[in-house]
């Protein structure tokens, strides 16, 4: 069924997510965080838990998927393209989220549609997250619609050396343990799902599992620790990557609070994610 374009502009019902420690600590270790990095894993913690801010794409999920399926398309085709997080301030150890999503976009892109989804998250009353999600529909391109706007991220220099460098290996489980943290399609879990969609070496890693991995490297070698200091983060999803993959990831100092980012699978000395950068605000 082709994308159902009258649904530009539709906005889903809010959604309510309530959480815990445990809701925290499960993203957290499903984004790759490790015994030396406590505060986001322990509810004993002085002060409370820290919340990694791509944490944000938790609550978003359920409202983006129905804003998907609203569009008509073929959700067993789909694969992200895009995501960026906004944190606007902290949220505690527990309480409950509202979401609602918003289909922004739908563009033509050749062979594939582009679908926008933007979301806003509150947390009593208050707007604690803004995410911006590009989901690409494979096969659904070619309705004559309108190109995408061009993209302005600001790129990593290339002329010299990152101001900060660092590999982390996934595990062959990753995948299964992020998906506990809502995103349950079967392309990141089943080999026969994955191979009958077009990715015969098995399960992908989800995007959101490598973006939440270069939050997590952001906050330790730009953040100084502190996940509050990273105010928002943008990523594009270029290249699979596979659980048990190395990810190699680097920040160059753009000036005016600005980190532009690169991401690669040291295995395949393969970019996976482009357009990245993070603004990061003053301790």
């Amino acid at each position: 069924m082709p994308i159902d374009l009258t649904t530009l502009g539709w906005t889903t019902r809010p959604y309510e997510l309530s959480y815990d420690w445990r809701t925290l600590a499960t993203y957290a270790l499903g984004v790759g965080a490790k015994r030396d990095e406590l505060p986001f894993l322990y509810e004993g913690t002085a002060g409370g838990m820290k919340v990694l801010p791509t944490f944000g794409v938790v609550p978003a999920h359920a409202p983006v998927v129905e804003a998907l399926t609203k569009t008509g398309g073929n959700l067993a085709m789909i694969v992200h393209g895009a995501q960026t997080v906004r944190a606007h301030r902290s949220i505690p150890d527990q309480g409950t989220l509202s979401t609602t999503a918003h289909l922004k976009a739908i563009y033509d892109i050749k062979k594939f549609a582009q679908v926008i989804v933007e979301t806003s998250t509150t947390h009593s009353g208050e707007l604690v997250y803004e995410t911006v999600w590009s989901i690409i529909f494979r096969g659904e391109g070619n309705f004559g619609g309108e190109r995408p706007p061009r993209d302005e991220s600001p790129s990593a220099p290339k002329d010299r050396e990152p101001d900060w460098s660092t590999q982390e290996a996934t595990s062959p489980e990753q995948a299964l343990l992020y998906r506990i943290s809502g995103d349950q399609n079967p392309l990141h879990a089943d080999p026969v799902f994955a191979a009958n969609v077009g990715f015969t070496q098995g399960p992908i890693l989800h995007g959101l599992c490598t973006f939440g991995f270069l939050a997590r490297a952001v906050v330790k070698n730009a953040c100084g620790g502190d996940p509050d200091r990273l105010r928002s983060i943008s990523a594009q999803f270029r290249r699979p990557v596979w659980p048990g993959d190395t990810l190699k990831m680097s920040g160059f100092d753009i000036g005016e609070g600005k980190v532009a980012l690169t991401t690669s699978v040291i295995e395949r000395d393969e970019a996976v994610l482009g357009s990245a950068y993070a603004v990061i605000g003053r301790g």
